[in-house]
């Protein structure tokens, strides 16, 4: 009978097999995902919910087994709101850091600014929290989208205009993309519903002072007035403004409505309409689980932008699951593919990865509490209107 014979080698790798075999799954090197929040700068009202909704999300993958059996340790770092200093941050932790996977900063100006970096490197990359059309108009294929269009942003302030009778809109907005793009798209919904545009204004980036335009839309006392920006500190000064200069409008919006408005303006802020792709009241699987929790982690309650961070890293883990892998190529097949609802809302895309299923709300500022008047389904209140004079208040 003949003998076979095994080299030491043969033998010392069936070992190291073996051995590797009865690791569990979980002590293998984590799933090292990088991304950037606005930690400071303009943006950090914004971007610090961002972090910690990213943050709560990787507690609970890691409490529920990890991604595809191993833990997940996300890189977070400060883009300090600077457009250029994102894309050199996402170049660093691509290339050099060497990330399995990557997550979208905070807003449409810095994702823009990230996106040729995912583009050269073919790394798709969820992005939570921009909605500007244009990013997704360039032919680019690992940029996936999660919020509505921002066109829509205004779309509650346009259509309750419309059914109350309404006749004439003021938009302001602030000359970066975000703004631009919601300012256009409230333009071409207000024509749409008869309603006449009458002013149209932009201001730099970063100016405080709206004494001029204030002027203007005081001599054309519009009937709906909607101001677009990125920033909202925006949103404090030009409402304390209008106190200050007795500028009265019937309904007045911005295309972000968080808790620091009301809390910085106080009464001034009543009556006040904002938009908002979230809030806590809108019946969503998972919304009441992930407040509470996010309350006990962070000890206040979550901003839409906690809850968009949540929503998109978890969409980003269920794509990888169903993909059976972070590679890039087959978790985009999967977001492109899948149709459901999140904490932050329904959510379906095109080829593009351009969002088609997510509308968002309109809320307004009611005896100091945000409620949700538009759309119907979702309401929790009727809309307060038209605003009485701020000597009346």
């Amino acid at each position: 009978m003949k003998k076979i014979r095994c080299s030491g080698s043969l033998v010392r790798l069936s070992v190291i097999a073996a051995l590797a075999l009865s690791v569990p799954a979980m002590a293998q090197a984590p799933i090292r995902i990088g991304m950037t929040t606005s930690q400071s700068g303009p943006y950090d009202t914004q971007g610090m919910p961002v972090r910690n909704g990213y943050l709560l999300c990787e507690k609970h993958v890691n409490e529920r087994g990890g991604l595809l059996g191993r833990r997940v340790e996300f890189l977070i770092r400060d883009d300090q709101s600077d457009t250029t200093r994102a894309p050199v941050l996402y170049e660093k932790l691509i290339a050099e850091e060497k990330v399995d996977a990557v997550l979208g900063p905070y807003g449409s100006p810095l994702t823009a600014s990230v996106a040729p970096i995912v583009e050269k490197h073919r790394k798709i990359m969820l992005a939570p929290l921009a909605a500007t059309s244009s990013i997704w108009e360039k032919g680019r294929r690992y940029i996936v989208m999660q919020l509505g269009p921002s066109e829509l942003f205004l779309a509650g302030l346009i259509d309750l205009a419309a059914r109350h009778g309404l006749k004439t809109v003021s938009l302001v907005s602030e000359d970066t993309i975000f703004p631009r793009s919601a300012a256009k798209g409230t333009i071409d919904l207000a024509r749409k519903n008869g309603l006449e545009v009458v002013l149209t204004e932009e201001y730099a980036k970063g100016s405080q002072d709206f004494t001029a335009v204030l002027a203007k839309i005081k001599a054309i006392n519009p009937d709906v007035l909607g101001i677009a920006s990125a920033n909202l500190t925006d949103f404090i000064a030009f409402a304390r403004q209008m106190k200050e200069r007795d500028v009265n409008i019937k309904m007045f919006g911005t295309t972000t409505a968080v808790a620091e408005f009301q809390q910085a303006l106080g009464k001034a802020a009543e009556f006040a309409y904002g938009a908002s792709p979230w809030e806590p009241s809108v019946p969503y699987p998972g919304v009441k689980e992930f407040v509470d929790a996010y309350q006990k982690e962070f000890h206040k309650p979550p901003s839409l932008h906690a809850a968009g961070a949540y929503a998109g890293c978890h969409l980003f883990m269920e794509a990888a699951r169903r993909a059976g892998s972070v590679d890039s190529e087959r978790v985009r097949e999967q977001l492109l593919k899948l149709k459901t609802t999140t904490i932050f809302g329904d959510y379906a895309v095109d080829d593009r990865g351009y969002q088609i299923a997510n509308k968002g709300l309109l809320v307004q500022w009611q005896d100091g509490q945000k409620v949700v008047v538009w759309p119907d389904r979702f309401a929790t209140a009727k809309p307060r209107l038209p605003t009485p004079v701020w000597n009346q208040r």
